[in-house]
């Protein structure tokens, strides 16, 4: 996907389908929850879990068409869109690939705000990770 330098595989798993036999609305948060912590540890390679720790401010997800189980392994691609003083933008794409024509099923992007658990407010985020990155997907508009 153009725009996109990283994406992981996600297996569709029973339990992510609804009566209908596709992939319920609510599990494309997860997968990009999945791709948002493998996104981090390839930009981020030095991210501590229990010291850089953010919040979802923000997710929103709009559905193109159907996952349906029998798709070949799914593809989510992420890359960071904006980055504030506390916070930064992510976006994401869930794709399939079939006889080389690829079908995109889903957009979405989720806002992380950089957080402070000891002192429980936001804080401002740290030169290393704007500047890990800036350096993978940016630079970025204003």
């Amino acid at each position: 996907m153009e725009g996109f330098k990283f994406s992981i595989p996600v297996h569709i798993r029973w339990q992510d389908l609804d009566p209908l036999g596709h992939v319920n609305n609510a599990v494309f948060v997860t997968y990009f929850e999945m791709a948002r912590g493998a996104y981090i540890g390839e930009v981020c390679p030095n991210w501590d879990w229990k010291q850089h720790i953010f919040l979802i401010a923000s997710v929103q997800v709009d559905f193109k068409k159907e996952l349906m189980l029998t798709h070949v392994v799914p593809k989510v691609h992420v890359c960071t869109s904006q980055i504030g003083n506390k916070s930064f933008g992510l976006e994401y794409a869930i794709t399939t690939e079939k006889d080389g024509e690829e079908t995109l099923h889903a957009t979405g992007s989720t806002a992380q705000v950089m957080f402070d658990p000891v002192n429980r407010k936001t804080i401002p985020m740290a030169d290393w990770i704007r500047e890990a990155l800036t350096e993978y997907d940016g630079p970025f508009g204003g």
